[in-house]
């Protein structure tokens, strides 16, 4: 591998040429994510319009006054729908508060749904429209495409091409828009995203070519990842880096603060964290333990118990 990290055609797995192709495109993508726990996916056929509209609505609500913003903060939910403020959110292990602010956007399941009592209605702004319709559509779209991957994911571990199907379809993910607003004190101790590894399965980050984002290597060095306008960054997260004993490793990253200038520009980005079933039990994969590599994790822990451990973690509850 160079220290390039490696963008991915996913037609390639989900429309062909050849057998040989899509097997060759499980391998790349397996390395890619075993080297570094992050790939680009292009070719995922999500519509720009779709991207441009989601855009679009996450910043006009981010630009209404905080008072009506904060009608939106569920105090006690620990973030799980509607807004967070800023200066709520703390990189595990930082001493200071992420430079953000978000909504967050989940899986809308029946209420009579066993999930209901951990996995809450979704929150909808009224004074933004067109930021439901934008924004659940955004949610499935990145939900397909998530399980496309896993199932690439899958092959390349020995796993059934459907093994995570029936594992997420009820997964308590979550669409994040973000606001980063731009930085005007020049000694400000804050980053807008510390140091972290993400909680979930895997991160889907649609509108990542913006700068900033950088992860950290096997040798220790902060890569930069600036995708092009039509990839999406996947990475992998500690979810199944503890399903797969670290065979899919969970990979630091973090957006740092741009130069000069480009500080005083706000950013945006929106995360797909997807997550399995709350129920759904995190035992390491017989596949993935060896001798060469035994088993990490010989206490199994359920996809909710892990998830209310790092919301802790990070200050969210």
């Amino acid at each position: 591998m160079t220290s390039r990290i490696p963008t991915l055609d996913i037609r390639r797995y989900s429309e062909p040429s050849s057998s040989s192709d899509r097997d060759a495109f499980v391998a790349e993508l397996g390395a890619a994510y075993r080297e570094w726990g992050f790939a680009g996916i292009r070719g995922h056929g999500i519509a720009q319009d779709l991207v441009d509209g989601a855009y679009d609505v996450f910043k006009a609500f981010f630009a209404l006054p905080a008072d009506v913003k904060m009608k939106y903060h569920v105090k006690g939910g620990g973030g799980a729908r509607g807004y967070t403020p800023f200066g709520v959110e703390t990189a595990k292990d930082s001493k200071y508060p992420d430079l953000k602010e978000f909504w967050h956007i989940g899986r809308e399941i029946p209420r009579d749904s066993k999930y209901a009592d951990v996995m809450a209605p979704n929150l909808w702004p009224t004074e933004v429209a067109g930021f439901q319709r934008y924004g659940y559509g955004l949610f499935d779209a990145l939900d397909a495409l998530g399980s496309r991957v896993l199932r690439a994911l899958a092959l390349h571990i020995d796993l059934p091409e459907a093994y995570f199907d029936d594992k997420t379809n009820f997964g308590n993910s979550i669409l994040r828009p973000i606001h980063y607003p731009p930085i005007t004190a020049p000694d400000i101790p804050n980053v807008r995203a510390g140091a972290h590894e993400d909680i979930n399965l895997i991160t889907l980050l649609v509108g990542a070519s913006a700068q900033g984002l950088e992860v950290k290597s096997r040798k220790g060095e902060w890569v930069p990842f600036t995708a092009d306008a039509d990839t999406i960054v996947v990475n992998i997260g500690d979810m199944l880096q503890r399903l797969t004993n670290h065979v899919y490793p969970s990979t630091t990253h973090r957006v740092v603060n741009p130069p000069g200038e480009e500080a005083r520009k706000p950013r945006y980005s929106v995360p797909f964290f997807l997550h399995p079933n709350p129920d759904f039990i995190i035992d390491a994969l017989p596949s993935c333990i060896g001798v060469d590599n035994p088993n990490r994790y010989p206490q199994p822990i359920t996809a909710h118990e892990y998830l209310q451990e790092r919301l802790r973690e990070i200050k969210l509850i």
